[in-house]
């Protein structure tokens, strides 16, 4: 399984979760790889260069299959014409972090601050999709947006940490632990509601932008030339997998919500969001770069 980013994040911890377990299912042994670089482009072309065995698998998140298409010129691959879709994983909210002992208590706390010192906040991200939640605040609030971007999540947490950044944006299962731990605050999620393991945080439609809402969602794909009965075999092992007690258990200490889509429900569902995300950037007035 090749993962587009570091460790630290939710396709990553997935990827090894489901991985060990359809391992077991399939007897053969699974290798998780990071290639993080280029909002995942690194990862999706490896993967499209591999043979279309079923033995090379991509752990593919709503950035590289559904943003990088409306915001990268000239990008190297079709999501919907180079790759299938096996099996949903996860979706849930991105979140707004900042370190535990900032000054920013809210989202307003911040945009405030921002706009009564005349800058730009400065908003870290490791993907074209983090990139364009950033970029939607920015036109949502009036306030500029100076984009910081990284390879992977934990690099970015550690700035975050050391005061480098305002904030940083992240999928919520990610950071969830170090919430736990009290390092890090969750100024907002950007889903329609509260997360049950977190009632405390406020969503962004709560923080007073009334249609921020968005998701973050995380997937296995394989190459489109794939044979279909390999690509059933796969679907079959991985929804074991999710709804194995193994992946319960890891689920319900996750925030999120698991995506038992197998092939036909996840390409349709891939559809869907690449149509809402091309939506979201014609209103933020973003444009191919």
């Amino acid at each position: 399984i090749i993962v587009p980013f570091n460790a630290g994040s939710g396709a990553d911890s997935n990827s090894r979760v489901y991985g060990e377990i359809v391992s077991k299912l399939l007897g053969q042994p699974l290798v998780v790889e990071n290639r993080p670089g280029a909002s995942g482009v690194v990862a999706v072309q490896a993967v499209k260069s591999a043979p279309a065995d079923g033995h090379t698998i991509l752990m593919a998140s709503n950035s590289p299959m559904a943003v990088n298409p409306i915001v990268i010129k000239n990008l190297p691959y079709d999501p919907f014409k180079d790759f299938r879709p096996v099996h949903g994983t996860f979706y849930g909210p991105a979140a707004f972090v900042v370190r535990a002992d900032s000054p920013y208590k809210t989202i307003g706390d911040m945009l405030e601050t921002a706009r009564k010192e005349k800058r730009s906040l400065t908003v870290g991200n490791y993907s074209a999709g983090y990139q364009l939640v950033g970029a939607w605040l920015g036109t949502a609030s009036g306030v500029p947006v100076t984009h910081v971007p990284y390879k992977g999540g934990a690099q970015m947490v550690t700035d975050v940490l050391g005061g480098q950044l305002d904030v940083g944006i992240n999928d919520f299962g990610g950071v969830a632990p170090m919430v736990k731990e009290g390092r890090l605050r969750v100024l907002a999620i950007t889903s329609d509601k509260r997360d049950a393991m977190f009632p405390a945080i406020p969503t962004m439609k709560e923080s007073g932008f009334p249609d921020f809402e968005t998701y973050v969602w995380a997937s296995f794909f394989v190459r489109a030339e794939t044979p279909d009965a390999i690509v059933a075999k796969l679907a079959d092992a991985f929804q074991k997998a999710l709804t194995s007690e193994e992946g319960k258990a890891f689920q319900a200490k996750t925030p999120g919500t698991p995506m038992l889509f197998g092939p036909k429900e996840m390409g349709e569902f891939h559809l869907r969001e690449y149509q809402r995300f091309k939506r979201v950037a014609d209103a933020a007035g973003i444009k191919p770069e």
